[in-house]
């Protein structure tokens, strides 16, 4: 007659984990992690499916603040722009929406979608009425928890809010795919700058670079040996070739190239669209 094999530690730990977690529900967060953990390792679950718990567990203890697209880097349309201004904007960046501003960032009148600017492509000769296509601002504070903001986001079916703070000031916007990013990891589109890189073709003649690209990696992509002695980023050679932090379509030349200014507010360069300059130079 076969003896009962003695358990071992491993399996002792493992079974009185078992045990605790059929006898009650989890006491506690670390609990609940450690079911998950539990039910991974024995295969219960995918790794990609514990990810997905442990980032929607995650989601109830952060706050818009933390995930929120800072002020200085939203891209905004102002409401006074034609349409030969915005569609450029919208091309450059590649985003689905965009705040709508007046005389200020603190003052978002709206939010237009990229795709109601469709039917003007085709017919260029309509009246362009940049007010007529807004759509309502969404406005949250920065301490909304991020689970609360994704149910309402799905019961009012909005994908963009913008955020402000104590003072009643703009902070930055929130997105329902930078809330679903931190459940899901990553969500990259076709539109998407791979990561690491900061320069993105438009057409065969231009390009969407950010601001903040090295000078390093300017030169690499475009073969070029702009000088690196006076400032690290594209963003700063730009900015000092203004001699001025310049305001959205401005336009500079130097060095064989045409920069344009996409994106920019009272303290910095945020974007550009670059081209090969076709002016002859003295």
């Amino acid at each position: 007659m076969n003896e009962p094999r003695q358990l071992d530690s491993d399996d002792r730990s493992w079974l009185e984990r078992l045990t605790h977690f059929l006898s009650g529900t989890p006491q506690s967060r670390a609990d609940l992690e450690g079911f998950l953990s539990l039910a991974a390792d024995n295969e219960l679950i995918d790794e990609d499916a514990k990810t997905i718990m442990e980032g929607a567990l995650s989601v109830s203890d952060m706050q818009v603040r933390d995930i929120m697209i800072p002020r200085a880097q939203m891209m905004v349309i102002k409401i006074d722009a034609d349409i030969d201004e915005a569609l450029p904007q919208v091309i450059s960046a590649a985003h689905s929406r965009y705040p709508v501003i007046d005389d200020s960032l603190d003052n978002v009148v709206g939010i237009l979608l990229a795709k109601d600017l469709l039917p003007l492509i085709i017919d260029r000769d309509a009246e362009f009425d940049l007010k007529s296509l807004l759509r309502p601002t969404v406005v949250v504070p920065e301490s909304k928890r991020l689970n609360v903001l994704l149910r309402e986001f799905r019961q009012n079916r909005n994908h963009m809010a913008i955020v402000i703070d104590e003072y009643g000031g703009v902070a930055g916007l929130v997105t329902i795919e930078d809330v679903l990013e931190e459940i899901v990891g990553e969500i990259e589109d076709e539109t998407d700058i791979d990561e690491g890189k900061d320069i993105r073709r438009i057409n065969a003649d231009e390009f969407f670079i950010r601001a903040q690209t090295p000078i390093e990696d300017f030169n690499e992509f475009f073969e070029v040996d702009l000088s690196e002695e006076e400032f690290d980023t594209i963003g700063g050679l730009v900015v000092n070739a203004f001699g001025h932090v310049p305001d959205r379509d401005e336009v500079t030349r130097f060095d064989g190239f045409e920069f344009r200014v996409v994106n920019a507010d009272q303290r910095r360069l945020i974007s550009l669209r670059v081209s090969r300059s076709i002016a002859v130079e003295d």
